[in-house]
């Protein structure tokens, strides 16, 4: 596929915008990314959809384990991805682009003058996987669970989507109020809550009779959702398999089976392109791009709403200082090495948000490349040395891992007199490191969930640090968030997030580093595949030539 150019600010304004148009054709028209109508794809004696020349099973490489495969559980695009398809939302967004429109609810919500109270009309006649009914009683249990007190510390986007009571944000109650009808009352008014809903974390509603039955403070073991995939199996290490769901409430889904295998190695998930084990390759090293194109496979190459950074432990003895960040960040020369890592395949940041989320980037001025300053800084500051800890995982945001960021700023800070310690682990380690090891500096990344700018800039005001791995918390930067929240979409709203933006370069809890395009490798058998910019893929519309 070719490279898709940079969004232009109307295409922006189309990609956040309400999808209006057909909600009355939506109910039971099924969900699962985007509203694909079309003919039903036939089935066999035995339910699973087949379509003469059609293969049964497409194979799909993930980069590491999923971290858990109930939505309350995971902050990763690996269980996202694989969860996106057994599981759907009250919206969803379109299929190629994040725009709302309605899942499992009947229509947008009614919401009330003052922004706080959304009442929720639902499709009827759906089951969960497991034979137990949608109806708002199971609405009201799957978002209860990870509002205050229910949640706990393994819930990692409750805060992010559901808001804290403390910071006098998000739900404050979810009500049934009879059996198809939910309203959602709120502590302030949030202009991105809807968007909030459609997205792949949190959000989608889990069968009650499935989180009942999980043990208490652990993720579900046996998932059930309404999606168009059923869970079968998750080989550790190895595999996650589903099969389609042969009561599926929408269009049926046009392949039997979708096998998600888990190979950390780049190297060997190109191999497995090439020979036909995985059909479609997900983080595609750079380095590998022709090499898929001149064998005769497809790359998927699209701008990706996506940040790479380095972040700053700012309650480090080092760290907490603001100058020693300044001088860090000026003695990175992030040009160079985003063109000497990524090549095509990358722009340089010059904002927290993609640079096609304009205006948020144009007044902005990040640290400019200053050794010299940043020698005598660090110097007076007496800093010599600093631990580092990164990932060596493929993400979509870095398909190159953490470790050639780490080696490269190792230099750069030896160019001034301060030695980087480098600790490296995989991806699914790495997750627990950063909220229970010593650091100064490590590396991460986000990939957007729903095109909202608050989904970018309240990471930098989360309290939960697996979130927020630079672990800042600036009262000021706090206010601004709530604010944005709280003010509609428009021209008032983008200067709140170019304030966030200016702050987050003023105060640098990060080194912003690059926008990453998504790359992947899809063999031509595959048809209709589509990596959304939410960095999931929804599989119910995907089939393969045998």
């Amino acid at each position: 596929m070719e490279s898709k150019s940079a969004f232009s600010r109307r295409q922006f304004v189309e990609l956040l915008g309400v999808s209006a148009a057909g909600f009355g054709l939506v109910s039971l028209a099924g969900c699962g990314g985007g509203d694909d109508k079309g003919t039903e794809t036939p089935k066999s004696d035995s339910g699973a959809p087949t379509d003469g020349g059609m293969a049964d099973t497409i194979t799909y490489s993930l980069t590491a384990d999923p971290r858990a495969l109930d939505p309350a559980y995971f902050d990763d695009g690996e269980s996202a991805v694989v969860a996106c398809n057994i599981y759907e939302g009250l919206y969803q967004y379109g299929l190629k682009d994040a725009k709302v429109a309605p899942c499992l609810a009947k229509d947008l919500p009614e919401i009330s003058d003052d922004g706080l109270v959304y009442t929720i009309a639902l499709n009827e006649g759906i089951k969960f996987h497991d034979g137990a009914d949608f109806n708002a009683d199971a609405v009201v249990k799957s978002i209860e669970r990870q509002l205050e007190p229910n949640r706990n510390s393994d819930m990692p986007y409750a805060s992010f989507v559901f808001g804290e009571a403390e910071a006098g944000s998000g739900v404050e109650k979810v009500e049934a109020v009879d059996d198809y009808t939910v309203k959602i009352t709120m502590r302030a008014a949030n202009a991105a809550f809807v968007k909030n809903l459609a997205m792949a974390l949190a959000s989608p509603i889990v069968s009650p009779t499935a989180a009942a039955a999980a043990t208490p403070g652990q993720p579900i073991d046996k998932p059930a959702g309404t999606g168009p995939y059923k869970y079968v199996d998750w080989t550790k290490g190895a595999q996650v398999v589903l099969e389609a769901n042969e009561e599926y409430w929408g269009d049926a889904p046009k392949t039997k089976n979708i096998v998600f295998r888990i190979i950390a190695e780049g190297n060997t998930r190109l191999t497995s392109l090439m020979n036909g084990e995985c059909d479609i390759i997900s983080s595609v090293d750079p380095s590998s791009a022709d090499q898929i194109t001149s064998s005769g496979f497809e790359l998927f190459s699209e701008d990706g709403m996506t940040i790479n950074y380095m972040a700053f432990n700012t309650e480090s003895d080092k760290c907490k200082d603001q100058e020693v960040r300044k001088a860090i960040a000026q003695a990175i020369n992030v040009e160079e090495m985003v063109n000497a890592i990524y090549g095509d395949y990358a722009t340089v940041a010059n904002s927290v948000m993609p640079l096609w989320m304009a205006p948020y980037d144009k007044d902005v001025k990040q640290t400019a490349f200053d050794p010299e300053a940043a020698k005598k800084t660090l110097a007076d500051k007496g800093i010599t040395s600093l631990t580092c800890i990164t990932y060596t995982t493929a993400r979509p945001y870095n398909q190159k891992g953490g470790q050639d960021l780490a080696n490269m700023i190792q230099g750069y800070l030896r160019e001034v007199g301060v030695e980087v310690s480098i600790t490296q682990y995989d991806w699914t380690t790495y997750k627990t490191k950063v909220q229970t090891d010593p650091y100064d500096i490590c590396f991460y990344g986000w990939t957007g969930d729903n095109g909202d700018p608050d989904n970018f800039m309240n990471l930098l005001a989360d309290t939960n640090w697996s979130m927020n791995v630079a672990h800042w918390q600036d009262e000021e930067y706090k206010a601004l968030i709530a604010e944005g929240l709280a003010t509609p979409d428009g021209d008032e709203r983008d200067a709140i997030y170019l304030k966030c933006e200016q702050m987050v370069a003023e105060k640098q809890p990060w080194v912003l580093i690059s926008h990453s395009k998504n790359l992947l490798g899809i063999n031509p058998k595959v048809k209709d595949f589509y990596y959304h910019p939410t960095g999931v893929a929804f599989f119910k519309g995907v089939s393969k030539q045998a």
